[in-house]
């Protein structure tokens, strides 16, 4: 038997799973590593630790299921988006720890470019709106404040990349710096139309070209890991959210996934056609397995799973996160009982930093199992809000929601979901479509299957269809939309 890993290197650990020739994943390996707050709202790791934990894994998944290196196909690389790296060319050295993506030390440096007019043209040619949250800031941080990074640089002694383009660069040896078309749409100085690193961006920041990685299709020639004299060649590499979508077999134009976590993340593959939204969700590339792309519009709900923690550990309402299903179900259908979770304000389609949580329609009635009940809809109601605007904004219908995430299991948010879509919510029996995706981009790149196989290996867990008509569902929209307008410039500016 043959089979491919995929690395997972996400935000608080690293993974390695592994999946056989004939696209079944047999085991999973996972190692957390620290995560490190030098001052309030800075957060980084420690590139070295992120190194080993991914090598940890990788021999450990052999180790246990005593695989031979020489059974290894390929490899597969998804990652943590946006956090980015600069290290010594030749000692592989970090020059400074990794700034992850969470991290907001550079929003002074994002109000200096909106001051200087370059916001539009920003949107335009990288699809992002311009927020520390990319990768462009947080290298122009490293470059002007570590000492020694501007003179090693006019020695041509400088890298930097995102995560993937570390692993890549010391898993061959120095060899190779790259990164994909989805990593690099991440960085807001790539520009997505003309699929090269933007000139005007990089001047305006002093990012010399020089450091940036290759960017070559998702599904491409990597490299190859030197493993105990075994050379496994890198064939698939794209950003978490990227890897998702093409994991959920989402090919076709208008096709939607959204992975259910601490917030949500949801992506429309949009074909051909680069749509620059109106409602402030992001123009991103999706996963190529060649040189001519696909593009994608991707929105965020801020808190998602987090509002069920927030009822667990702040409130103390529930014990486990799994509670929630049993209790919406154990309670009739809520009457005008809405919770909105604008604990850090709204993202798209409102965008107002102003707003704060609240629960509305409370009565004497109202016990701690109706709030549970309507935090757990609220990420069924804010996931309507994004696709709503992904649909005016792309022109397309969404024709079903694949999901993914830890809180895809829940049978009643699942339900819930499809009957205020009015749309089939659709789970696969497996959730890792991560991990998958990558793993497929490495194994078409390996001449292993094509999409078509991929579509054929989507098994279903279960498809939720709406039960209930457009009166009831209308009325319980209006509810939330007036919910939502009333928490809304809250905090006075």
């Amino acid at each position: 038997m043959k089979y491919i890993i995929a690395l997972d290197q996400g935000t608080t650990n690293s993974r390695a799973l592994l999946i056989d020739e004939n696209g079944n994943l047999i085991g999973i390996q996972q190692k957390e590593f620290k995560q490190i707050f030098p001052k309030p709202g800075w957060v980084e790791h420690n590139p070295l630790e992120i190194l080993d934990s991914q090598i940890e894994v990788f021999e450990s998944l052999l180790s246990i299921h005593n695989i031979s290196p020489e059974n290894i196909i390929s490899i597969g690389i998804t990652n943590q988006r946006e956090t980015v790296i600069l290290w010594d060319k030749d000692t592989g050295n970090p020059l400074y720890n990794a700034i992850v993506w969470q991290d907001k030390r550079t929003a002074n440096i994002c109000e200096k470019i909106k001051q200087d007019n370059l916001e539009d043209y920003i949107k335009k040619t990288t699809g992002l709106i311009v927020d520390s949250y990319f990768s462009a800031t947080k290298i122009k941080w490293i470059i002007d404040n570590v000492k020694e990074v501007k003179s090693k640089i006019k020695n041509n002694k400088v890298l930097a990349g995102t995560i993937d383009s570390w692993l890549i660069y010391n898993l061959t040896s120095f060899k190779n710096h790259v990164t994909d078309f989805t990593n690099a749409s991440r960085t807001m100085i790539f520009n997505i139309k003309s699929l090269e690193w933007d000139k005007k961006i990089l001047s305006y920041l002093d990012i010399p070209l020089s450091i940036l990685p290759k960017v070559l299709p998702s599904s491409a020639d990597f490299g190859s890991f030197n493993y105990r004299n075994c050379k496994i060649p890198i064939y698939g590499v794209a950003g978490d959210q990227q890897s998702a979508l093409f994991g959920q077999a989402c090919f076709e134009d208008g096709m939607v996934k959204n992975t259910y976590g601490t917030g949500c993340f949801l992506l429309m593959n949009t074909g051909k056609t680069r749509n620059v939204s109106h409602n402030g969700l992001l123009t991103t590339i999706a996963c190529s397995t060649t040189n001519s792309i696909n593009y994608a519009l991707e929105g965020s709900v801020f808190i998602a799973g987090a509002a069920i923690q927030w009822l667990r550990d702040s409130l103390k309402v529930i014990k486990d996160a799994s509670e929630s299903e049993k209790i919406a179900n154990s309670i009739s259908e809520l009457e005008d009982i809405y919770v909105v979770p604008a604990f850090a304000g709204l993202g798209a389609p409102y965008w107002d930093m102003y707003s704060r949580g609240a629960i509305f329609g409370l009565t004497r009635d109202t016990g701690k199992d109706h709030i549970v009940k309507a935090t757990l809809e609220s990420l069924a109601y804010q996931t309507k809000d994004i696709i709503n605007v992904m649909q005016k904004d792309s022109n397309l219908k969404l024709k079903s929601l694949k999901v993914d995430g830890g809180a895809c299991n829940n049978n009643y948010l699942m339900q819930f979901q499809a009957n205020i879509l009015n749309s089939e919510v659709v789970r696969p029996e497996i959730i890792e479509t991560t991990a998958m995706g990558v793993g497929y981009l490495a194994g078409i790149y390996s001449s292993l299957w094509d999409k078509n196989k991929i579509i054929s290996n989507q098994k279903i867990n279960k498809i939720f269809k709406s039960k209930v008509d457009s009166k009831k569902r209308e009325k319980l929209y209006h509810g939330w939309n007036k919910a939502v307008k009333r928490t809304l410039n809250w905090i006075e500016k």
